[in-house]
C-alpha cells in the first residue's frame, strides 16, 4: 500500500481515538501516577459517597462509575502511613472521597446556580444559602481532588461494623449540625458536624462544636499533618498532600473499579 494511503489510516485510527469517551480510553488502567487505594492499603474502611445518592446533591456524581478510591501513589502512600500510624491506638482511616473528575465538580457547579434544587438542605446546609456557596468557600469551580493528592477522610474504631451506620441510612434527613446522637452516622466517633456539612461548625478550628470532637478533629488532624498532609479551613474532613506529584493537572478520566 502506497506511504500516503498508510499515513491517512494512521491519522484517522488517532482521530478515532481521541474521539472516544474517557470510560474506553482509561479502559486498560490508571493514567501513570495514580493506583487504587484498596490496592495499596486494603485495610482502610471506604464509603464513597458520590458514587451513591447519599450527598450534598442527592444523586450519583457525574464520572463516579464506581465505588473507588484513586489517589496518585504518594498521597496513596501518604494515607496509608496515616492509616498505620492510629492502628496502635485501635483506630482506622475511612474515606469518603479521593480523586474527582472535573466533571464532577462542574456538575456541583451547576447544582450550587440552581437555586430551585434545594432536596438536601435539611441535611448538609441547613443554615447557609446556596448563594453564599462559592464566597464562603464551600464549594469551588475548580478542585483540588481533580489533581489526584487531596482526600476527604475521617477515623474510626478499627472494629467497627457497617451496620452502625447502615442501622439509619434510610432514617429521615437529620441536619449536619445535629447533636452526634442525632445525625447521620458518618463515623462511631463524633467528629462536631457530619461529612460535607456546609455551615462553619465544619471549619477545623470551631470552639463551638463539643470538647469530645474537637480532639477527634485534633486527632486526624496532626497525624495527617505527621505525614505531608495540609488542612482546609472550612472543612475539618477535607485534607492536600503538600508535596502533591501534579499541582497544575487537573484530571477528568472517571472513577472505575480495576479491570472495568
Amino acid at each position: 500500500m502506497p506511504r500516503k494511503a498508510w499515513t491517512a489510516i494512521t491519522v484517522a485510527c488517532l482521530a478515532g481515538l481521541l474521539s472516544l469517551p474517557s470510560a474506553a480510553v482509561w479502559a486498560a488502567g490508571l493514567p501513570d501516577g495514580f493506583v487504587y487505594l484498596r490496592e495499596v492499603a486494603p485495610a482502610i474502611a471506604q464509603d464513597m459517597r458520590y458514587y451513591g445518592s447519599h450527598n450534598f446533591i442527592g444523586r450519583p456524581i457525574d464520572g463516579y462509575q464506581a465505588p473507588e478510591c484513586i489517589l496518585t501513589r504518594e498521597a496513596a502512600a501518604a494515607v496509608k502511613a496515616v492509616h498505620e500510624d492510629l492502628a496502635a491506638a485501635g483506630l482506622r482511616v475511612k474515606v469518603f472521597d479521593c480523586y474527582r473528575p472535573t466533571r464532577a465538580v462542574a456538575q456541583f457547579v451547576r447544582w450550587s446556580r440552581d437555586l430551585e434544587d434545594q432536596r438536601m438542605k435539611a441535611e448538609f446546609y441547613p443554615n447557609i444559602a446556596k448563594t453564599d456557596f462559592f464566597r464562603l468557600g464551600y464549594v469551588a469551580k475548580r478542585s483540588g481532588h481533580s489533581r489526584g493528592s487531596t482526600v476527604d477522610l475521617a477515623l474510626e474504631p478499627a472494629a467497627a461494623s457497617p451496620s452502625q451506620v447502615d442501622a439509619r441510612a434510610d432514617g429521615p434527613a437529620v441536619a449536619c449540625t445535629a447533636p452526634f446522637a442525632e445525625r447521620f452516622p458518618d463515623s462511631p466517633l463524633d467528629f462536631g458536624t457530619g461529612f460535607d456539612c456546609m455551615d462553619p461548625l465544619s471549619h477545623p478550628d470551631s470552639p463551638a462544636v463539643p470538647s469530645e470532637a474537637q480532639r477527634n478533629r485534633a486527632l486526624l488532624a496532626q497525624a495527617m499533618e505527621r505525614h505531608g498532609f495540609r488542612g482546609l479551613p472550612e472543612e475539618w474532613w477535607h485534607f492536600t498532600l503538600k508535596a502533591e506529584p501534579f499541582p497544575n493537572t487537573w484530571f477528568d478520566f472517571p472513577v472505575m473499579a480495576p479491570g472495568q
